[in-house]
């Protein structure tokens, strides 16, 4: 019998108190993956971005639209190799008014070449292109809502509304799309930029939200950007161009504090834990002090004592460790995760727990088990043997 495989049976001397302390490891190991996972996942679009696009919108906010004959000046320009552009649309499907998506209308002929990690089948790429009044939605969405190709729909929207109150945008559902990157929310509607335009006011037509770019040499982008807006500086309405992985930043720049809390939320989790499996080593040390002084006086070492409480407490992370990643896997992943990709997949288009924080909340559980013995099995180590005979828990 090993020192480890006596520690192993000695845990089960009080399965009650045992049990709980697993569960009360395995919840803050669940606990901290989630919290890990919002914070990557928030950051995925920026973490999986393009090193070859550029964004280029209205230079004093992203909501204020530019001018459509800008779309040719920036395919001119030296060093881009394509270009495209797209409209937030707002649009809301009466028939589930509690749900949310984006929804876009973009340029029919380039906006699948310069975002091509959205995959559309040929056939209905093809039939998209000849309907003017055709869509494309992300294969998450079309589950939910139950859409099928063929299927009409109809949109409502309060930043574009259409020109007949009586009849709404309405759409045919040509094909559904599947996303090759982490970084494309699997939740859109997308549908022609000529057929919105074109059902607006002369006063809102040929507008555009923003730009997306290809550049011909990713290790210039930075320079390609600043080309872009030197070049309409002294135009009626200037730009920002921003590479994709700083533009998406830039979004997450106004939340940077709550995903900081939220890593240190997940370490004080961790550190409770730590608390609490000390304290359930501290009773069992206390119990067993007569049991210490035996092994003692029969030749065990203080080492021994040392080693066989911190296997105990070792044991003891390793099994809320193991418990709570069983249950973050389907809790988080085929949870919380489907129905936030399915309801918030604008925010987080891949909820998903990385590899490195399932190996990091596994070790942080082995190692502050360890750190919570040492006080306890310090203590145990020093005893006199005559004091731990005498010892009465």
């Amino acid at each position: 019998m090993t020192l480890l495989g006596l520690a192993a049976r000695n845990l089960l001397r009080n399965r009650v108190r045992t049990t709980l302390t697993i569960l009360g490891v395995a919840v803050a190991i669940l606990t901290f993956v989630l919290l890990r996972t919002i914070s990557y996942a928030w950051t995925a679009g920026a973490e999986y971005a393009a090193k070859d696009r550029l964004v280029t919108r209205h230079k004093i906010t992203f909501v204020m639209s530019l001018p459509k004959r800008y779309i040719d000046d920036v395919r001119n320009m030296p060093g881009i190799k394509t270009a495209t552009y797209a409209n937030w649309f707002g649009g809301k499907d009466p028939a589930h008014e509690t749900e949310f998506f984006g929804s876009f209308a973009v340029d029919t002929s380039t906006y699948f070449e310069v975002l091509s990690e959205i995959s559309v089948p040929p056939d209905a790429m093809a039939t998209w292109k000849a309907d003017r009044s055709g869509a494309i939605v992300g294969d998450v969405i079309a589950k939910k809502l139950g859409w099928k190709v063929g299927d009409k729909v109809t949109l409502e929207s309060g930043i574009y509304p259409s020109l007949d109150a009586s009849k709404p945008w309405s759409f045919t559902i040509d094909g559904v799309y599947t996303a090759t990157a982490k970084s494309v929310d699997r939740s859109s509607f997308i549908f022609h930029w000529d057929y919105m335009n074109e059902g607006l006011p002369e006063n809102r037509r040929n507008e555009i939200g923003w730009i997306n770019s290809r550049v011909t040499d990713p290790s210039h982008s930075a320079d390609a950007a600043l080309a872009l807006d030197r070049m309409f500086e002294t135009r009626e309405i200037q730009t920002l161009t921003q590479d994709e992985r700083a533009f998406a930043t830039s979004f997450l720049a106004g939340i940077s504090a709550i995903l900081k809390a939220v890593d240190i939320v997940s370490i004080v989790i961790l550190l409770i834990m730590m608390l609490i499996l000390g304290n359930t080593i501290a009773m069992g040390v206390r119990e067993r002090t007569n049991e210490y002084g035996v092994l003692r006086a029969i030749g065990f070492l203080p080492s021994h004592i040392t080693a066989f409480i911190v296997g105990e407490a070792t044991l003891i992370g390793a099994a809320g460790g193991a418990v709570g990643l069983l249950i973050a896997y389907p809790v988080v992943e085929k949870g919380l995760g489907r129905w936030l990709e399915e309801n918030m997949g604008s925010f987080f288009p891949y909820f998903r727990i990385a590899p490195t924080d399932a190996a990091l909340a596994m070790g942080l559980a082995l190692a502050l088990g360890i750190v919570a013995a040492i006080l306890p099995a310090l203590g145990a180590s020093k005893l006199r043997v005559t004091d731990a005979l005498r010892r009465v828990a």
